[in-house]
């Protein structure tokens, strides 16, 4: 099976110049059982007219990612990083974070029945950003709020800004909070969990609405998901993030297509596919849990769960590279030929396919086909 990359051509024009540049990004949480490693030495990077979907089972480190890329961490956490660079200028500093953050980086939180505040009207939650951050008055904020929501596709502006949370659905809430992520006019949008909690039909809508926006608007996203189907529709580019480090990277054509990574395959096999797997089948699965991240960490975390596991797991090792651009973390020599030949899954399959929790998953056969990549060193 073919892969082919992410549907129709973009409309706004695509900068190929990184917007976003983070290197090894840290997050450490304080304990009483000692330190937790929450994000291991990130990479990302993201372009503008782009999107960069991270994407791993709940505990691995996406959204506290998010928050350290934002500087809303908790007070316990502490972060540090190589290089965090947002259009050509570092923003390490916190102030340098705080005068980016709602302006040029916003946020769509994970839940939206209490990411607004029951307290305030949506009106007055929607303008006191931009009253804020472009020196608005109040009713050059109210007009462009009742724009926004309309274009997000909330009809009756107006009548909304005066409507308190609890009056309005889940999806109406959601489209509430990508107008406000919205209304500063931001050049990156972190999207956590964008759909969490609404059915399917309204999560359909939701990932069509941020497309559409992006294709107007030319907004870069960084879309956090657990769920693969979302990642065949919305990315461009794909980071898999497992126990806090990302383990797989790239083209979403290449991850998707040729996943290289056991994590990333034991993901993919997770998925039921239409036409194939029968009902009452059971599904694929990973045994054992994502493991603890305090302490003194080495190695690859996955080989506890993994099948391939080996002593030269326990040390430094080196990234692979398949395509441009993709590569993966791991002593096997991924290459990825033998998983359409013996799956017949790739980006087309996985778009149809039932989203699961991506708690567990066993690799397939065609896993044991893989060679060892010898000993080469650290990756730098």
């Amino acid at each position: 099976m073919k892969v082919q990359a992410n549907a129709p051509p973009r409309a706004c024009s695509v900068d190929s110049a990184p917007l976003l540049e983070v290197e090894d990004l840290r997050v450490t949480l304080a304990t009483a059982r000692g330190p937790l490693h929450a994000v291991r030495g990130v990479d990302l990077t993201v372009a503008r007219g782009r999107t960069l979907c991270l994407v791993g089972e709940s505990g691995c480190g996406k959204s506290m990612t998010a928050l350290a890329l934002m500087g809303l961490l908790p007070r316990t956490a502490t972060r540090t990083s190589g290089k965090m660079r947002f259009d050509g200028s570092d923003f390490g500093a916190q102030r340098a974070v705080a005068s980016l953050r709602g302006r040029r980086i916003a946020m769509i939180f994970q839940e939206p029945m209490t990411s607004l505040n029951p307290s305030f009207t949506i009106g007055d939650q929607l303008t006191e950003g931009a009253r804020r951050q472009l020196g608005l008055s109040r009713q050059g904020a109210r007009e462009r709020a009742v724009q926004l929501l309309g274009r997000v596709g909330i009809t009756n502006g107006g009548e909304r800004l005066r409507q308190y949370p609890h009056e309005l659905s889940g999806g109406l809430r959601q489209r509430v909070m990508i107008a406000m992520a919205l209304m500063p006019g931001p050049d990156l949008v972190i999207a956590d969990e964008p759909t969490t909690a609404l059915d399917v039909t309204i999560q359909a809508q939701i990932l069509r609405l941020l497309k559409q926006l992006q294709a107007d608007v030319g907004i870069a996203l960084l879309l956090v998901t657990h769920d693969l189907g979302v990642v065949a529709q919305m990315a461009d580019d794909v980071a898999v993030m497992y126990a806090g480090a990302i383990v797989e990277r790239g083209p979403v054509a290449a991850v998707l297509g040729r996943p290289s990574h056991p994590y990333t395959r034991g993901l993919l096999a997770c998925l039921p596919e239409p036409g194939r797997t029968r009902r009452g089948q059971p599904l694929g699965t990973i045994a054992g849990t994502v493991p603890s991240l305090i302490g003194d960490l080495s190695g690859c975390q996955f080989r506890p769960r993994c099948p391939h596991a080996a002593p030269a797991c326990e040390g430094d090792f080196p990234w692979q590279h398949g395509a441009p651009g993709h590569r993966w973390h791991c002593t096997l020599l991924g290459g990825g030929g033998d998983w359409e030949a013996t799956s017949g899954r790739g980006t087309a399959s996985t778009r149809e396919a039932a989203s699961t929790s991506g708690a567990a998953a066993t690799p397939g056969a065609a896993s044991t086909r893989w060679g060892r990549a010898p000993d080469r060193g650290a990756a730098p």
